[in-house]
């Protein structure tokens, strides 16, 4: 799953717009849409407001796995 998939995912599981997942982040609504489809990415400080919402890892938000060291 990609990033913008899980996003707009993790927001359909909670039932909630996107307009109300923006403004819980501080973030604009066109914004929040943008990063939904795929237009464009996050912030830093966006990713971590968005994974404390959702009460994940900025790993997961991601969809990101650590590939073990050799």
């Amino acid at each position: 799953m990609t990033f913008p998939e899980h996003l707009a995912h993790l927001r359909k599981e909670t039932g909630l717009k996107q307009r109300e997942v923006a403004a819980a982040v501080g973030i604009s609504w066109r914004g929040y849409q943008n990063y939904e489809l795929g237009l464009r990415e996050p912030s830093l400080s966006t990713l971590v407001a968005l994974a404390d919402f959702y009460g994940i890892s900025v790993d997961a938000l991601i969809c990101h796995t650590p590939k073990p060291r050799a």
